[in-house]
């Protein structure tokens, strides 16, 4: 199985201006993400970028980066850009490495891009974990995801799904004994002639209400292959506090 991960990184960002160039025990972030993503089966891994300056940055140490266009609405866009500049052939599989995931495990990458591989009714695959606390369930940072007997996604949510109705209804601050709840981790798999469609479709009134991109492929009925990670995904970085957390894991040679 042959497969190319692409790794968006823009240089803005709301919370940490210059995110991806942050350094991390002597390493920018990207740098730490591209190595993960090196550890992979992937043939090529290729930093997507809207920035000079991480441009400068990957080709200094080594990376095949590409400068796309900076007013892509969503990642998926700044993927279909790579794919057809790289022309990869129209079933070639993607992966989507967040640049904000220094420590991704390589074996979820290689997991994500195998489903894909195996499942050819699904458009994209992605990967889940358990969620063990009812704080986490009602966090909105923490994007949910259901299932159906076939492991396709049902829906992605902010909110808490499955909603157990009794045992919240008095306000309980534990999950309830018998259930499941997953939470979604945002790596994808993607063949190219998917990303083709899918950047021709306008965003989907349910993804523009959850302010998530995979709820405009369910909309036109693209199924979604949803697994368990066969490792645990650390944190990724949004915040300075991740990224000071980050940096301790990293000093602690976790």
């Amino acid at each position: 199985m042959s497969f190319t991960v692409v790794i968006p990184a823009r240089y803005g960002s709301t919370r940490l201006p210059g995110k991806p160039l942050l350094e991390i025990h002597g390493k920018p972030m990207v740098q730490r993400v591209w190595e993960q993503a090196r550890r992979s089966g992937a043939g090529r891994v290729v930093i997507a970028t809207d920035d000079a300056r991480i441009v400068d940055a990957a080709s200094g140490f080594g990376a095949d980066v590409l400068l796309t266009r900076a007013d892509h609405p969503s990642g998926t866009d700044r993927l279909q850009e790579v794919a057809q500049a790289l022309e990869l052939p129209a079933h070639h599989i993607v992966v989507n490495v967040q640049g904000d995931e220094p420590l991704i495990p390589p074996a979820v990458i290689d997991q994500v891009a195998g489903n894909l591989a195996r499942h050819d009714s699904a458009g994209i695959a992605t990967l889940c974990e358990i969620i063990v606390s009812a704080e986490d369930l009602r966090n909105p940072n923490v994007c949910k995801v259901v299932t159906d007997a076939r492991g396709m996604a049902l829906y992605f949510s902010r909110a808490p799904i499955p909603w157990p109705r009794e045992a919240f209804a008095g306000g309980g601050d534990a999950l309830p004994d018998g259930g499941e709840w997953l939470r979604h981790i945002g790596i994808y798999a993607y063949r190219t002639d998917f990303l083709q469609r899918f950047v021709g479709w306008p965003p989907a009134p349910q993804e523009t209400l959850e302010q998530l991109e995979q709820l405009r492929a369910l909309h036109h009925g693209i199924d979604i292959h949803v697994a368990s990670c066969c490792e645990q995904v650390p944190p990724g970085v949004d915040t300075q506090q991740d990224l000071e957390h980050v940096r301790e894991l990293l000093a602690a040679g976790e």
